[in-house]
């Protein structure tokens, strides 16, 4: 395998990308904004900013146009975090990079530079996983929204990285989505520092008790429920089985699936999910 470098000269033929994926980027492109940091939570204090990087293992997660023929890219590297690269040239006809920068495709980066938006050197396609297709395509694309809206600029987080390396192997063979799903969500929120732990109540201090019912404070952790709380109710039995990232349980499976879509509607601060309302429009028809 041969690495791309990314400079202005013309390439090879470019292998298209689908109509599919080009709507899903040019959605979550749009709704991030041109430097995609409106929706991201407030930065912690990062690692400073690396003159050159070589061979860096990555994901493109969306891309947008710069200039006539440059595309920025939102990279999720794996010791970097989320970056912003330009690649030069990339839009071109023959440019070889149409056919590498591509989402769900594990790549090797070298880019350089000190400011927020640095510059792609090389990129180098490393394989090692299947396809997404159908219905998993579209639940990768939701992954990608999340690491966008989530995740900031800058801050490193290797741990979420590998889990979204297996995410992704796990919808290309086919395994359940909405249990894959349910434990990317929580260790996203985990590795973000916004959640808490589900096994102990925080208004008690005691354990949670399997057979009572919670509620969970999206800044504090799991309280018992109350008669007035509107907040999504849950068994002790679902926030335990959720820490074990055990979802055998049909009632778990549903309940994690309220729990976490209300956790993230408060941690998004209100911004929709485009990719999820797409997913659930296609499972209407």
């Amino acid at each position: 395998m041969s690495a791309i470098i990314a400079d202005d000269t013309a390439g090879e033929a470019a292998m298209p990308t689908t109509v599919v994926e080009e709507q899903l980027i040019a959605i979550i492109s749009d709704d991030a904004g041109a430097a995609s940091t409106s929706a991201s939570p407030p930065k912690r204090r990062a690692r400073p900013l690396d003159t050159r990087v070589t061979a860096q293992p990555g994901f493109v997660l969306h891309s947008y146009p710069h200039r006539e023929t440059s595309l920025i890219i939102d990279v999720f590297s794996r010791d970097y975090g989320r970056i912003a690269l330009v690649a030069k040239g990339a839009k071109r006809p023959l440019s070889k990079l149409r056919g590498v920068l591509q989402t769900f495709q594990p790549l090797s980066l070298s880019w350089s530079g000190k400011s927020e938006i640095r510059t792609l050197i090389a990129a180098e396609w490393v394989g090692g996983l299947l396809p997404l297709e159908k219905s998993a395509l579209l639940c990768g694309f939701y992954l990608n929204e999340l690491l966008v809206k989530l995740v900031a600029r800058d801050d490193p987080h290797a741990v979420l990285f590998d889990h979204y390396v297996t995410t992704l192997n796990q919808l290309a063979h086919q395994e359940p989505a909405p249990i894959v799903l349910r434990q990317f969500e929580r260790a996203l929120l985990k590795q973000t520092g916004v959640a808490g732990d589900f096994t102990r109540c925080t208004s008690s201090r005691q354990p949670v008790d399997p057979a009572e019912n919670y509620v969970v404070d999206p800044e504090r952790g799991p309280r018992l429920a109350r008669a007035a709380d509107s907040w999504p109710r849950v068994s002790g039995k679902t926030l335990l089985d959720m820490e074990r990232e055990d979802y055998s349980d049909v009632v778990t499976q549903a309940q994690s699936k309220v729990l976490m879509r209300f956790l993230l509607a408060y941690h998004l601060g209100g911004a929709p999910l485009n990719t999820r309302q797409i997913l659930i429009d296609l499972m209407q028809l």
